[in-house]
């Protein structure tokens, strides 16, 4: 999965190379799954320990039941009495321990898993942190908070309760056909026959659950993945009045999700009354087998109650195991789906040989740089040459889909380069630690994405360690100071998500803002005034400017009135570059930029 891509909706895909009917755990991942149990081993051995006991005293009150009826018919009249609350007293104790032991379970064993799916998302969101572009170029959000979220709860309820569940019956279970064998051999074979055929049905359906409950997961993070979308979006609905269609769409992704939920249910139907309809028929049949014994005289009234308090010992178990199916089919799915994420590995890592990098001048270079998406499709550009020096101000300018941004996006390395080589001051940005890399690059895009939060709070996204005093020294170089101090609240206004209640050019500048506090060598303008009104425009283009001032800066150019006083202009074509020059220059030569110059002053 080194691609950074994973697929979500195609069953056959993720099932590939795996055995039918079972989560796929290989012996790495279920060493890994393991490995969540440690930091909480002392809870988790104390917790087994409470089983254990609960265990015990589970098997213990047949045995009392069946020693008071003993001790009743054998003694006197005068003993009963004294028998009976001797008798009490001890099943009493045995209730009032199993009651705490049962308490501590519940309680430590519920806060373990939480504690556990804690660890998880964190890690797993730490994840997310570290993979780049192009792994979410192909992902869903919607299906990456599934993930987060909803497989993580799961599979923290199976951390809990399998361990056990599982010690629960395989303690009850090989105590109760202990004893009962020890009561009577006959009836306790003739009881366990049926097991095997349970345990057969429960395989059959073990294997039909797996597969819709993972398309059910499947379908929960499409839902999710569309609503995501649609309300991220919802404004657009609304101008364009697709309301009707939206819910059209929202109706079949729902649907598809209750199919697979009654493919689901279905088959948990007949699994669940399937076992409880074999639990009873092995009831009738010890009560009928030990009624023939009580009247051969080869089992007593005190045997047959012990026997028959016993096989609710043994439904229980049975239970549970059907319990643990569920869980194993919910916990481990979860968990697969969780291994998919966290076993992509990031295409762009620090090498072990990388450095980090002070007092960046901000000369750039590209050496024969080359980039395609993906090995199966062609190259968007191709051995691209060209040198900025230090606070040189360049536009890169050119038809859509040359790859004038994705061509920038290299030098931060948000992408990397497929051939070639990017460098800065001299150096590879390959050799450079990423995170001193991006300290020293600002980008400003005309997608502009502001966090909910207080503005104060977003442009301190620039430099989380500034004080305040700073903060408004960068929104005043951003000319966005006095739209803020006309706010409510000045910069502890709450401005919605993304901005949603300021105009624009208002978010544009506290953008800016953002990149002035950050303070980088290195600037990159992509495209960041193409969105916007004539008066906003210019706020904002004396704001770029000003940043601009001693900066090494790249601007990617759609209105190309923008940056006639650029220092030099290179025009990207499918091809390669084809011109470069100032704008003046350019024009002269009557080429690819003076026809795209032309056509915009015609527009």
């Amino acid at each position: 999965m080194t691609d950074g891509r994973i697929r979500d909706n195609e069953e056959t895909q993720m099932f590939k190379g795996k055995r039918p009917g079972f989560p796929y755990i290989s012996g790495p991942r279920f060493k890994k799954f393991l490995s969540y149990y440690v930091p909480y081993k002392w809870i988790f051995l104390s917790v087994l320990a409470c089983t254990l006991l609960t265990a015990a005293i589970s098997l213990a009150f047949p045995l009392t039941a069946r020693e008071l009826i003993k001790r009743l018919q054998d003694g006197g009249v005068s003993n009963t009495s004294v028998t009976i609350i001797k008798m009490s007293i001890l099943m009493l104790s045995l209730v009032a321990i199993h009651a705490v032991t049962n308490l501590y379970m519940a309680y430590r064993g519920h806060m373990m898993g939480a504690m556990m799916e804690t660890d998880m998302r964190r890690e797993l969101f730490s994840h997310y942190q570290d993979l780049s572009f192009r792994f979410y170029d192909g992902q869903k959000t919607g299906q990456l908070m599934t993930r987060l979220t909803n497989d993580l709860f799961t599979l923290s309820e199976f951390y809990h309760h399998a361990p056990e569940d599982i010690l629960t019956a395989i303690i009850k279970f090989a105590g109760s056909f202990i004893i009962l064998f020890g009561i009577n051999p006959k009836l306790t074979i003739i009881a366990f026959l049926f097991l095997p055929f349970m345990a057969l049905f429960a395989l059959f359906f073990n294997g039909r659950m797996n597969v819709a409950m993972r398309r059910s997961r499947d379908r929960i993070g499409d839902i999710n993945a569309q609503i995501e979308d649609n309300l991220s979006g919802i404004r657009v609905v609304k101008s364009f009045a697709n309301e009707a269609s939206e819910k059209k769409k929202f109706a079949g992704a729902n649907g598809r999700f209750l199919q697979s939920r009654r493919h689901f249910y279905w088959n948990e139907t007949f699994y669940f009354e399937g076992m409880v309809a074999l639990t009873n028929l092995m009831t009738v049949t010890v009560v009928v087998f030990g009624a023939i014994g009580i009247t051969k005289s080869s089992l007593d009234a005190a045997d047959m109650l012990a026997f028959l308090l016993y096989i609710g010992n043994l439904v229980d178990p049975i239970n549970k195991v059907v319990n643990i199916t569920k869980q194993f089919q919910e916990g481990f799915t979860g968990f697969d789906r969780f291994m998919e994420v966290l076993e992509v590995q990031p295409d762009i890592q620090d090498r072990p040989d990388a450095v980090d990098i002070d007092k960046v001048r901000g000369s750039l270079s590209f050496r024969k740089v080359s980039f395609r998406y993906d090995e199966r499709e062609d190259d968007v550009f191709y051995n691209i040459n060209f040198d900025v020096e230090e606070g040189e101000f360049i536009a890169i300018v050119g038809s859509s889909g040359v790859g004038k941004t994705t061509l920038c996006s290299l030098i931060p390395r948000f992408y990397e380069a497929s051939t070639g080589q990017v460098l800065l001051d001299g150096i590879d940005v390959t050799h450079i630690k990423l995170a001193s890399l991006r300290r020293n690059v600002g980008i400003v895009q005309q997608d502009i994405y502001l966090f909910s939060g207080t503005i104060y709070e977003n442009i301190l996204f620039g430099k989380p360690e500034a004080e305040r005093e700073e903060v408004i020294e960068a929104a005043k170089h951003a000319n966005a100071h006095d739209f803020i101090m006309g706010l409510p609240n000045g910069y502890d206004t709450d401005i919605g998500q993304n901005g949603i209640k300021l105009s624009g050019g208002q978010k544009q500048r506290l953008s800016i803002a953002r990149v002035f506090l950050k303070n980088p060598p290195v600037l990159i303008f992509d495209e960041a005034t193409s969105s916007l009104d004539n008066e906003s425009e210019k706020l904002v283009q004396e704001s770029l400017e000003a940043l601009a001032k001693n900066r090494t800066t790249l601007v990617i150019a759609h209105r190309l009135s923008t940056i006639r006083n650029a220092g030099r202009i290179i025009v990207l074509t499918a091809q390669g570059i084809a011109e470069q020059g100032s704008h003046d220059e350019l024009l002269a030569l009557e080429g690819v930029y003076a026809r795209l110059y032309g056509m915009q002053t015609i527009l």
